[in-house]
């Protein structure tokens, strides 16, 4: 300990100012550059290369396992040659294994401890995509803040989120892991939980560093592969994929990590463009570049490095500043660096971001800081936490279809057959990417059903059907039942014998997240002929739906009554579905991915472009299908509520935008149902004449409002030149002049329009 605290007070002594100084400061960006400096000047270049290398713990992966053995891994930690830990968590293990560094190593750099607390530490939340539903940013922002409380006092010091990765194929199993197929909306969510998870003191002990990820073009893998390569051009990556990562910097993330696929042929990993000269260069970005992983030694897979000593080469000089499990830096860097390959200076200047992010965490003046045995029993899987979970959860419910109002359930049922192989379910709800949840621990819908259901209603329940059979987990792929059907009879008996039917079908949580990518995106197993047998032994029929992606729900639209999208929800699944259910929450969420008539409209998106051939029906040259109409069966902005809402005319102060100027557009919205509910308007804007063809729609803004029966509330919007600026042909940001079309909706197909001039 004497020695730690004899380094600390070296380091302070050289960089002129008391370490714990540095949030008092004026002018703390540049005391924290001082102390950077002056930690890299005692630094040999081993020390570099470790700061620049990441392990897992090997009880704990979330990937392919590497060659190091334990025994090598806590050797080169003791030499000061390990920078950061991924999958370590509690706080008595990164307290272990932050002490074995301190303790040994040369400089006492602490170790930075990472994991992926994607929607939730020990309490989930919905998984991403369905939270995105809500449209809520400040709830967005608090579960990410829960998140990081809870994560913090488990050791964890930095997470790996948001994904940000815009997706318009359903079929991609990270679909679940995003905010959807829109840039703008994805823009605002991705700083939200930047700032929910980093908060306003970086060094406070709940403040974990955020990541945005995947830099950059994960979301487009064509077919929805996972890892596939990405086939797109510069307007496109301009105009949809990259502005939630420079809103991410501006907002700032303190860590970037890059992708696994390739960018029109350069792996992202090895992209000096969009890392060093774009990121670093114009977009000033001051944090670090972590790689995914071992994305650095699949180069090599790629065909774009011939082995690691290339792959090492190519990543240090396109800008990845950490090595995440690729055991590329550690061994290829110092070779690279003394056969003069490799520039010390790009290895300082790697290293000097590191360090920066550990300054800004305050893990200098405490390397202890997560570590708090105390804050982990006191502030994980609390009572808020999980209202804040079933919050999140009831906001994030899409009612998809309710004919003949059917829910919320009328008083008047008295008997409710609970039917379906995810009725019961207490682990699918947690979802993938479940960070350190306990399995089993979610409310199940069965059990929210019996909570909330009023007394004397008589409740049954069949599961009908397994969905899946065998072991599941993260790195094993899912067996699914295609045969049993043996508990069909005593599920349509049930359903006979019942007023209502709730049959809760959809997905595995293991179906959804990475390397889950699927041709078809329909019900799994025997769950189509379950749902029809159930269907045909009783009409009221109300298809509750669990799943990480859109998916095919033609036939039950055209069948079933009415559909609640419940998405995986999390720690409060059942009790957030029962509530929507029996009314005490009046669904309002709003779908953030097109839902299409089946897979073969894959990729699928509302701000498509216009086509040479127009998008009416024209005879039978017209750009569409033949066998299925063309739209969304639900599009992006769907969702339908306990009661209705009226939309005035649309009025502009003015129908020219002058320069430097701005136009408001005003809209009266009308509770004309007999319930209080939740609306979001929505505003979107369509260039007709650009130079690059531009989207028929696309969305510039939206408002999120509660109304009571019969109240109205004007919405205000306001139209600037930021509004209208793209990635023009010029290959720059700019607005250009012409007309406009403005639309405001419930949804992006059901809106009214007018237009106006710049």
């Amino acid at each position: 300990m004497k020695k730690r605290i004899t380094a600390v007070m070296l380091l302070s002594f050289l960089a002129g100012a008391n370490l714990s100084a540095q949030n008092k400061s004026s002018h703390p960006d540049l005391k924290i550059e001082n102390k950077v400096d002056s930690v890299l000047r005692l630094m040999t270049l081993d020390e570099k290369i470790g700061q620049m290398t990441q392990y897992s713990s090997s009880w704990d992966l979330t990937g392919p396992p590497t060659d190091v053995s334990n025994e090598q891994r806590l050797q080169n930690i003791k030499e000061g040659k390990v920078g950061s830990m991924l999958n370590v968590a509690t706080a008595k293990l990164t307290r272990e294994a932050q002490d074995w560094n301190m303790k040994n190593s040369r400089l006492k750099i602490p170790l930075l401890f990472g994991l992926d607390v994607i929607h939730g530490y020990k309490t989930m939340f919905p998984i991403p995509l369905g939270e995105s539903a809500s449209w809520d940013l400040k709830l967005m922002e608090k579960t990410a803040a829960i998140a990081a409380k809870e994560a913090a006092a488990s050791g964890i010091g930095w997470t790996f989120s948001p994904m940000i990765d815009v997706s318009r194929d359903a079929r991609w199993g990270r679909v679940m892991e995003g905010s959807g197929e829109d840039t703008y909306l994805t823009s605002l969510i991705g700083v939200a939980k930047i700032k929910g998870y980093q908060g306003d003191d970086l060094t406070a002990q709940t403040s974990i560093a955020a990541c945005a990820k995947h830099f950059a073009g994960y979301g487009f893998a064509e077919s929805g592969r996972d890892y596939n390569a990405v086939n797109i051009g510069i307007h496109e990556l301009n105009n949809i994929i990259l502005p939630p990562f420079k809103a991410a910097v501006d907002a700032g993330a303190l860590t970037f990590m890059n992708s696994f696929n390739d960018l029109d042929g350069i792996p992202a990993t090895g992209n000096k463009y969009i890392q060093r000269d774009l990121l670093k260069g114009e977009w000033g970005f001051q944090g670090f570049m972590v790689s995914d992983w071992g994305s650095i030694a699949e180069m090599i897979n790629h065909g774009y490095a011939k082995d690691k000593n290339q792959a090492g080469d190519i990543a240090v000089h396109a800008g990845s500043d950490m090595d995440m499990e690729g055991n590329v830096y550690e061994f290829e860097l110092k070779k690279l660096v003394e056969s003069g390959k490799v520039d010390i200076k790009l290895i300082d200047d790697a290293v000097k971001r590191i360090l920066r992010v550990k300054f800004q965490l305050g893990l200098f003046d405490n390397p202890y800081k997560y570590s708090d045995e105390k804050a982990e029993k006191n502030n994980i899987y609390t009572k808020e936490n999980l209202d804040v979970s079933l919050e999140a959860g009831k906001k994030s419910i899409v009612l998809l279809k309710n004919e003949n109002n059917l829910l919320p359930i009328k008083s008047s049922v008295k008997s409710i057959a609970v039917i379906g192989p995810l009725a019961d379910d207490k682990d699918s709800p947690l979802g993938n990417w479940r960070g350190k949840a306990d399995p089993n621990s979610a409310v199940s819908v069965l059990e929210g059903i019996k909570t909330y259901a009023p007394k004397g209603v008589k409740i049954t329940y069949a599961k009908g059907a397994d969905l899946s059979t065998g072991e599941r987990s993260f790195l094993r792929p899912m067996t699914i039942n295609q045969t049993d059907k043996s508990g069909f009879a005593d599920a349509v008996k049930l359903a006979k014998e019942a007023e209502l039917v709730i049959l809760v079908v959809g997905e595995d949580a293991f179906q959804s997240g990475e390397g889950r990518s699927q041709t078809d995106i329909g019900f799994a197993g025997v769950q189509d002929e379950l749902i029809a047998a159930v269907k045909n032994a009783n009409s009221n029929v109300v298809m509750v739906v669990m799943s990480g992606r859109p998916m095919d729900l033609t036939w039950s639209d055209e069948n079933i009554p009415a559909i609640l999208e419940t998405w995986l929800l999390g720690s409060q699944h059942g009790n957030a579905v029962a509530e929507v259910l029996f009314g005490k929450y009046n669904p309002a969420g709003k779908l953030t991915m097109s839902f299409p008539r089946n897979v073969g409209q894959l990729p699928l998106y509302y701000n498509q472009k216009p086509t040479g051939r127009g998008d009416e029906i024209q005879d039978v040259t017209y750009s569409a299908y033949r066998d299925v109409k063309r739209d969304a069966l639900y599009p992006f902005g769907f969702g339908l509520s306990y009661t209705t809402f009226e939309y005035g005319k649309i009025k502009l102060d003015k129908t020219t935008l002058p320069k430097g100027g701005a136009i408001t557009a005003s809209v009266e919205v009308t509770n004309s149902g007999k319930v209080k509910g939740e609306e979001v308007v929505q505003l979107y804007l369509r260039d007709l004449v650009g130079s690059l063809s531009r989207p028929l729609k696309e969305l510039k803004g939206f408002e999120k409002i509660e109304l009571n029966p019969g109240e109205t509330k004007t919405i205000q919007f306001t139209i600037d030149e930021k509004m209208i600026t793209f990635f023009t042909a010029n290959q720059k940001w700019e607005a250009e002049s012409g007309d406009f079309k403005l639309f405001i909706g419930t949804n992006s197909r059901d809106v009214q329009e007018t237009s106006f001039y710049y």
